[in-house]
């Protein structure tokens, strides 16, 4: 058994910049980071490489775990806002959150060198056009990198730190122990290793979840309920969306349908992107990207619109619904559906001589189907609803053409009880990022470990 002062589990956008920020402030604490994924290197998905057209269930996925986490691989959009992707305010403060974000931001356009473009939306006509048919678009300032620029940040941010705090791969914590006569953690791996550590930073990401959850109730420590995200990801050309992604690039649009008054919302917005396929615990759901390099882009923009499920007593198994709603596609499809827009209001499945039809040339090989059959009416309605909104900010937009796949889903922690340290009643034991329900995004996640990193090298040293 090896002892150390701080373990953190998870190299994801919490992991990085705590590593990085112990590095910065050259801390005399010994700090190892272990992670279920590959090194940053070998984080190539079959898919991306062309070796395969399907998901074929890797373990672990290369979406999804590895040094970076699942923002790695992802179309590197860091939202500097507390209007969502998270509530980190409620713990830190509002201009607290803000500076760490901005502090984020700044360490990212270091390491990048280039000069990319910071957007915002809270001057843009958009949000009075929106306002005008009853869209509302929430304010943020939007950095955007590209998944190609985001690698190589990532690349960078790793060779800085790998000195300073030591980083162990393909490595997978089973189990957590408290020796209370020591005040010390144990965590156990996959590797008949274990090390002995007196703080213990979860920092497992969205993919986590369970995990931290189990190691929570172990000890005592108070969880909410959360909610679970359900929708599709859309495709559509490019153009339809132009006007909208050239002046603000990322549109976070939310809409409260008439039939149910269902909140919809549009969620990680990819102009000339990509959708992508994502394996979480062997549950196939779809994702998209972009680079910001031409050469790599598509003809295409894709985004999610993803209906937010909030559960009351008795039931607290919101990821389990949305589990089961993935498994359905899964089982339907062997992986994702893909439905024109057209078809699903006229209630029929596409099928391979529709799709050859198709306009809309989808980036993502999926199987022809019906998302009725998968999603369940009230959230399928609200999201046709949705779309024909939309259609009138971005005509287009309904066209029967537009392309949708099934389904997203977006899993969320239970809200792990930690106070403005983000340490729980274990004296500790923190947990960061999205894994403890606080963060929803990069942008939060990030500072999170920053956050979480200063406090520790402060009262340790």
């Amino acid at each position: 058994m090896r002892e150390v002062d701080v373990v953190i589990v998870g190299s994801g956008a919490s992991g990085v910049f705590a590593a990085y920020e112990f590095t910065k402030l050259d801390t005399d604490l010994e700090v190892i980071m272990i992670d279920k994924g590959n090194p940053i290197q070998r984080r190539n998905c079959p898919i991306k490489t062309g070796k395969v057209e399907n998901c074929i269930g890797c373990e672990p996925c290369n979406i999804m775990n590895g040094y970076g986490g699942a923002g790695t691989l992802s179309d590197g959009k860091y939202n500097i806002t507390t209007n969502f992707g998270g509530d980190m305010h409620k713990f830190v403060g509002r201009e607290k959150a803000i500076e760490l974000m901005e502090y984020v931001d700044s360490v990212l356009c270091d390491f990048d060198g280039a000069d990319s473009k910071l957007y915002s939306t809270a001057s843009s006509d958009l949000k009075t056009i929106a306002l005008r048919h009853d869209l509302h678009l929430l304010d943020a300032r939007v950095r955007h990198f590209g998944t190609d620029r985001n690698v190589k940040i990532l690349e960078k941010m790793y060779e800085y730190s790998k000195d300073k705090v030591e980083m162990l791969f393909n490595t997978t914590a089973l189990d957590v122990e408290y020796i209370e006569d020591e005040k010390k953690y144990i965590v156990t791996t996959n590797r008949n290793e274990s090390f002995k550590c007196k703080n213990l930073v979860l920092a497992s990401g969205r993919s986590g979840s369970k995990w931290v959850s189990q190691i929570c109730g172990k000890f005592g420590i108070k969880c909410e309920s959360n909610q679970v995200d359900i929708g599709v990801r859309v495709e559509l050309p490019a153009e339809v969306f132009k006007h909208i992604t050239d002046d603000v690039y990322e549109s976070k649009i939310v809409y409260q349908a008439k039939a149910y008054n269902e909140l919809v919302r549009t969620f990680c917005m990819n102009p000339y992107g990509q959708v992508v396929a994502e394996n979480t615990s062997g549950i196939i759901t779809v994702n998209g990207h972009a680079y910001a390099d031409p050469k790599l882009q598509s003809q295409n923009t894709n985004f999610a619109l993803l209906v937010a499920n909030k559960f009351t007593e008795p039931f607290k198994e919101s990821n389990e619904y949305g589990e089961s709603i993935a498994k359905l596609s899964n089982m339907l499809g062997g992986g994702v559906l893909l439905q024109r827009f057209g078809d699903l209001v006229k209630g029929r499945r596409s099928n391979k001589e529709r799709m050859e039809k198709c306009f809309t040339v989808p980036t993502l090989k999926a199987t022809p189907g019906d998302l009725s059959l998968v999603i369940p009416k009230r959230q399928l309605d609200s999201i046709i609803e949705m779309i024909y909104a939309l259609d009138k900010i971005a005509p287009g937009t309904a066209n029967d053409d537009t392309l949708l796949y099934g389904v997203e889903v977006k899993f969320y922690n239970s809200k792990v009880e930690v106070d403005s340290n983000f340490q729980t009643i274990k004296e500790g034991l923190y947990v960061v990022g999205d894994g403890g329900g606080a963060t929803h995004s990069l942008s939060q996640a990030s500072a999170c470990g920053v956050h979480v990193a200063r406090y520790l090298n402060e009262s340790l040293s």
